[in-house]
């Protein structure tokens, strides 16, 4: 009885190159469904799957026969088993990842993205929504405006959707009441005014009888607008904005398969490109021609928004990936200081001062996150203060990278302007953000060039800068031994500086406390003042904990790599709380000292240290000795 009931479109299965010929030319709109807990938005993706006849005929008797098993419906067909495919998801009913499907209709192909209402997840829902040209943001009718709606239409608001369609679910449980449903979009159109979204599509809809789907229902004899299939298919897309901006391509590739064809491959975000245009590359702002546009069919006199095409120019100018070619006489910014809006989807929260990875389009760099300025309450769209930011918050920061960057305000170019933050450590993205504007002091700030370089500072004290960085655990004998390296440095004429963690903490750190955010600024400091010491042609001593990985390969990267010496003075645990000079352990086991490293804070060992010295083996003399062998000659 399936087949007269319910058929796929005969020609995938009889030719199904014509069939994808049939598609090929149609745009495409990304949109997603969100909103909160249960408001129907896997049963609406399921529903279009079925009405637009993109279920297979065995997938459709896998759906009858999960329906009677693990749905929710009764003995009707539960839609939502479509795209809630996860074990987790279909034993509680809530969607937890982001589901993608594809359909097609005769006007348009669509991807849609079914994002998980639970608040835990809000993460996810943003990874949805970071691609999609328009939202779906259901309500049930029987509860109306919910905390998640309002979060989820302000995160759509955030990443640039501009498309939004309020889809009033579940009429059919209130018996199709318009004043019910006038009652919802009202209290809706208040909250979008707050936030900034001027317009939008309301219609009152079932996904699961399908009323207002893919016609318009006999039970809302009262709505005169066009059904959410209709919708979909004629909406405008920011396609013909897009190329009317100047050109922005993200190099992506240098295609170079042979000595003969150099070419630059990405994909155009704004504008058009022609043969013969005068393009500018940046970072390095060098300009040149476009000689030619090359794709895989064959070479385009233009190339427009959203394409993928390979550029070749005139000249032979360095350009390579992270780069961006743009129009020459209208180029977007550079610079290496911000102000962005960010969201944080990590479970552990953010470290300001501790260096992560920002990937902007091609671009990547280190960066480092300022104490947030303040965080936002999606409820009531209050600004609150902020030391941090945790798992789902949303707050506004200023971000300085370690190289200037090619960008352009998210508002304006969300290629350029969106980017994620990824840990260094464990590689996980645990950010993702949108640019606001270059700092000021970023245009205005330079570093001044003086005559008398490093080079001929370390040559007048005839020897080559170095930084020696001692790291162990409280009490290890870090002090002790870079005492003693210094005193030996001293007998050999070397001009040294000993940073001793104490001694800077009773100064330059002295408003620093010992949480962990607190030892990242701390190290940060210490790792520049190092740096300007070695300028100096100084040979640095630093003997702190510096207790994470990701801080001291921060205080390496501002070093020519010669000049970083991590040492690791490698004492257990056991024997360094023996030796307890200070009596620090004593306090922390007795509660009386919080943060202490080793005891209630972690300390992450060098995996690869360039010397090790084990201060059970050794005497600090014999280790000052060793490590002197190690890093001789000094010129």
């Amino acid at each position: 009885m399936t087949d007269t009931i319910y058929k796929t479109d005969a020609l995938i299965a009889e030719d199904i190159d014509s069939y994808l010929e049939t598609h090929q030319h149609k745009s495409l709109l990304r949109f997603i469904t969100c909103g909160s807990v249960d408001d129907g938005k896997s049963t609406l993706i399921g529903r279009l799957l079925y009405d637009s006849k993109m279920i297979f005929e065995d997938q459709l008797e896998a759906l009858q026969a999960d329906s009677k098993s693990v749905g929710t419906q009764g003995q009707e067909i539960d839609f939502a088993l479509l795209v809630d495919g996860l074990a987790a998801e279909r034993e509680q009913g809530i969607t937890i990842d982001v589901a993608y499907r594809f359909f097609s209709t005769e006007k348009r192909k669509f991807i849609v993205a079914d994002c998980p209402g639970h608040e835990q997840y809000t993460r996810n829902m943003v990874t949805g929504a970071s691609t999609a040209d328009l939202a779906v943001i259901l309500i049930d009718a029987r509860k109306g405006v919910l905390v998640q709606t309002r979060r989820h239409s302000y995160l759509c608001n955030l990443v640039g959707i501009k498309n939004i369609v309020l889809a009033v679910n579940k009429m059919d449980l209130i018996d199709y009441d318009r004043a019910k449903y006038d009652a919802i979009v009202a209290e809706y159109t208040a909250f979008a005014t707050e936030i900034g979204i001027d317009n939008f599509t309301a219609m009152p809809i079932s996904g699961f009888k399908g009323d207002n789907i893919t016609e318009n229902s006999a039970n809302t004899p009262w709505y005169s607008g066009e059904p959410l299939m209709a919708h979909l298919e004629t909406v405008k897309l920011d396609l013909d904005a897009s190329q009317s901006k100047p050109l922005r391509m993200p190099v992506q590739w240098v295609n170079r398969p042979n000595l003969d064809f150099r070419g630059f491959s990405g994909q155009i975000a704004t504008g058009t490109v022609k043969p013969g245009d005068e393009v500018r590359v940046l970072p390095s702002g060098k300009t040149t021609t476009v000689s030619k546009i090359v794709t895989l069919g064959g070479d385009l006199e233009e190339a427009v928004a959203g394409q993928s095409v390979t550029l070749c120019f005139d000249d032979e100018i360095d350009c390579s990936r992270g780069d961006v070619i743009a129009t020459a006489d209208n180029p977007p910014e550079v610079s290496d200081q911000f102000e962005a809006t960010i969201v944080w989807m990590d479970d552990d929260a953010l470290l300001p001062g501790r260096a992560y990875w920002l990937k902007l389009g091609t671009q990547m760099v280190s960066a480092t996150v300022q104490e947030p300025k303040y965080s936002i309450d999606v409820n009531t769209m209050q600004h609150m203060a902020a030391k941090t930011l945790d798992l789902n918050a949303i707050g506004v920061a200023e971000i300085a990278t370690d190289k200037p960057i090619v960008f352009e305000a998210y508002a304006d170019n969300r290629t350029l302007g969106g980017f994620i933050l990824i840990d260094k450590i464990t590689n996980a993205t645990v950010g993702a953000g949108m640019l606001h504007f270059s700092l000021r002091r970023a245009q205005n700030v330079h570093w001044q060039a003086t005559d008398i370089t490093r080079e001929a500072h370390a040559d007048l004290k005839n020897q080559k800068p170095k930084v020696l960085w001692f790291t162990g655990l409280s009490g290890s004998g870090k002090s002790t031994i870079a005492n003693e390296v210094e005193k030996l440095l001293n007998i050999m004429n070397r001009h040294t500086f000993l940073l001793d963690g104490d001694n800077v903490r009773h100064g330059l750190n002295k408003d620093l406390g010992f949480t962990e955010a607190d030892r990242i600024e701390n190290i940060r400091r210490v790792g520049e003042v190092a740096k300007l010491m070695t300028d100096a042609g100084l040979i640095v001593l630093t003997a702190f904990i510096s207790p994470f990985r990701a801080e001291r390969n921060m205080a390496r990267a501002m070093l020519p790599e010669s000049e970083f010496v991590e040492i690791f003075v490698d004492t257990p645990l056991e024997v360094a709380e023996k030796r307890d000079v200070k009596g620090l352990y004593k306090k922390a086991r007795a509660g009386e000292l919080k943060n202490f490293t080793g005891i209630d804070s972690p300390y992450e060992p060098p995996e690869k240290p360039d010397i090790r010295v084990n201060t059970v083996e050794m005497t600090p003399v014999q280790a000052a000795e060793y490590i002197i062998r190690q890093i001789a000659p000094l010129k």
